[in-house]
């Protein structure tokens, strides 16, 4: 049975359940893109370097039953982050949002399902507007097929002046025990005026079959508000993951994303930050160490909209192995975009002759009154700088971590959350002992 057909049947079995009209024809609409472009193959230029259509030809078990779940509590205390006990918890089962495992600790945000959000008196006007954001920036199959398959998604919203007293943990875990999965986990965050609010996305797979998670999240930062977002990726070989971050500052507003990828099969990861008020600030940060047969593939979007905005991107890769890197970033700046100040820089370092990189940095400007930079380096470790450390008595592996440590320290200081910093800071040193 081709993709299609095999998706196609599932959806059928969907969209004959009760939903809201809304919610139903995004479906509609979302899984007609995907019968025409189907999944993206290298041939699809934002897909040259990273092949997904391949895992597509594997059994998956792809379910749209809630209630074939043996994920349990006991479960899930063995995957907790540090200072979980503290936190606003979001948990998502094979891509399906579970309210009995989720908590919520903060008076300042409420979380509920997508569907309950849809027909929300106040809620379901945020929903209408925001919700499918991204489609706007990904004319793939990929992203149309997480949204044709739009179930039981989660919505947060945070109060307006209100600083959220904890931040969120999101767990995408992918049960696979029993199986391969195919997990399509789906949210929206709404950020209100003059809110603050941190969250951190972990992604796991816990058995020893095949995982493929599409994830797509959307965020809205209203005006004065404050959105700090940690991913972090150290997952098993036997995951698959292609994760979707849209951003959209609808109001002046700062939003700050740092993204750790350290350990999976393959990894993607598509982040949109589209300023659409005037005097935004923008922040992106990003580290990915490779090594074995990993794959790491970074995708950013800046769309400048609005005039006197700022965005800095930094994202920093080591590559060891048989690992792979891609790195694609786009600044988009606008004509009417005027006084917008947009940096990004990609720096790699390679430490095996068999790892390999492919980056690709791009500004498309419109406007003339505007200070915009883009670069990127490639190359092997700091040579006098290793010798340096070896004449004062430094082993050549301790001085290589050390080195690499600091090369990755920029990045890692920018995870404001303590706690957070902390266990993400072990995991890399852990990695680099080489």
């Amino acid at each position: 049975m081709d993709t299609i057909t095999y998706f196609k049947e599932r959806f059928e079995q969907l969209q004959a359940n009760p939903v809201d009209t809304h919610i139903k024809a995004m479906r509609d609409e979302a899984f007609s893109e995907f019968e025409q472009t189907g999944i993206p193959t290298v041939k699809h230029e934002e897909w040259k370097y990273t092949r997904i259509n391949d895992f597509f030809g594997k059994d998956y078990h792809f379910t749209t039953d809630l209630k074939e779940q043996s994920f349990t509590a006991a479960d899930l205390e063995k995957l907790q982050l540090p200072g979980h006990e503290e936190a606003n918890l979001i948990v998502f089962i094979n891509g399906h949002f579970h309210p009995e495992l989720s908590h919520t600790r903060s008076g300042e945000l409420e979380i509920t399902s997508l569907q309950a959000a849809t027909t929300h008196a106040q809620y379901g006007a945020i929903v209408k507007e925001h919700l499918g954001h991204s489609a706007s920036y990904h004319k793939d199959g990929i992203n149309a097929l997480n949204t044709a398959f739009i179930q039981e998604g989660v919505f947060v919203h945070v109060f307006k002046s209100k600083a959220a007293s904890h931040p969120i943990y999101f767990y995408n875990i992918t049960d696979a025990r029993s199986g391969n999965i195919f997990a399509q986990p789906r949210s929206l965050v709404h950020v209100a005026e003059n809110a603050q609010v941190q969250m951190v996305e972990t992604f796991v797979t816990v058995g020893a079959d095949e995982s493929f998670t599409n994830q797509v999240i959307e965020l809205v930062v209203e005006k004065d508000a404050i959105l700090d977002l940690y991913k972090i990726q150290n997952d098993e070989p036997n995951s698959k993951v292609v994760s979707t971050t849209h951003v959209h500052q609808v109001g002046k507003s700062v939003a700050n994303v740092v993204t750790v990828s350290l350990n999976g099969g393959l990894i993607r990861n598509n982040l949109n930050m589209v300023m659409s008020a005037e005097h935004c600030e923008a922040n992106m940060f990003g580290l990915y160490l490779g090594d074995q047969q990993t794959h790491i593939d970074n995708h950013t979007v800046v769309d400048n909209r609005q005039p006197h905005c700022l965005s800095n991107e930094l994202y920093k890769g080591v590559l060891n192995g048989n690992s792979t890197g891609v790195f694609n970033g786009k600044i988009f700046v606008r004509q009417i975009a005027q006084k917008t100040n947009a940096y990004q820089s990609n720096r790699n370092i390679l430490l095996s002759d068999n790892a390999s990189v492919n980056t690709k940095p791009q500004l498309e400007i419109f406007a003339d009154d505007v200070k915009c930079s883009h670069g990127c380096t490639v190359g092997s470790l700091d040579e006098d700088a290793l010798f340096y450390m070896r004449s004062r008595g430094i082993e050549e592996k301790t001085a290589t971590a050390l080195l690499l440590h600091g090369f990755a320290l920029d990045v890692l200081e920018k995870i404001r959350h303590e706690n957070v910093r902390a266990f993400v800071e072990e995991l890399v040193v852990k990695k680099l002992d080489l």
